[in-house]
């Protein structure tokens, strides 16, 4: 069975200097709730379907499967609105991957990072663009983004 581990933070903007532009992605939820979400990603030419299990800690089951492209345009079209825009940038600091996504549309303004760790005590160096931990608050799930968006708050 596949685990994600993963924190996330605010990011500071105005200390956080982009390396490159990013991947957009485009992503919606067939299903958003709590104990099962089920994702379709659309990141250029690379599509994924998702399935995330209950949260516990910063821990919760997680499966993915590369589909088409076009099996995830068709089911894009049949997500809980809005979808999810935003620009994803990968971070390298301290030995650490850092994925940074950059929010659009309605969730604008909004700025995270996020660390997957090979357990929830592992340590890791903070970079100093990195704001307060928001794991533990759900209003920064992408799938509640979808129904209460950060523009909204």
């Amino acid at each position: 069975m596949a685990h994600e581990i993963e924190r996330k933070f605010l990011v500071d903007a105005a200390r956080w200097n982009p390396t490159g532009h990013g991947t957009a992605l485009r992503q919606g939820y067939l299903s958003s709730v709590p104990e099962r979400t089920v994702r379709v990603r659309l990141a250029g030419e690379r599509a994924v379907l998702t399935v995330k299990g209950l949260t516990t800690g910063v821990t919760r089951t997680e499966l993915e499967y590369e589909i088409p492209v076009e099996d995830a345009r068709i089911l894009l079209d049949m997500c809980e609105r809005p979808l999810i825009e935003k620009v994803r940038h990968v971070e390298d600091w301290g030995g650490t991957r850092w994925e940074i996504d950059v929010f659009g549309g309605d969730n604008a303004g909004l700025v995270l990072a996020e660390v997957e760790l090979p357990s929830e005590d592992a340590a890791f160096a903070r970079p100093p663009w990195l704001g307060r931990e928001v794991s533990d608050d759900a209003r920064y799930y992408n799938a509640n983004l979808v129904k209460q968006p950060f523009t909204t708050w």
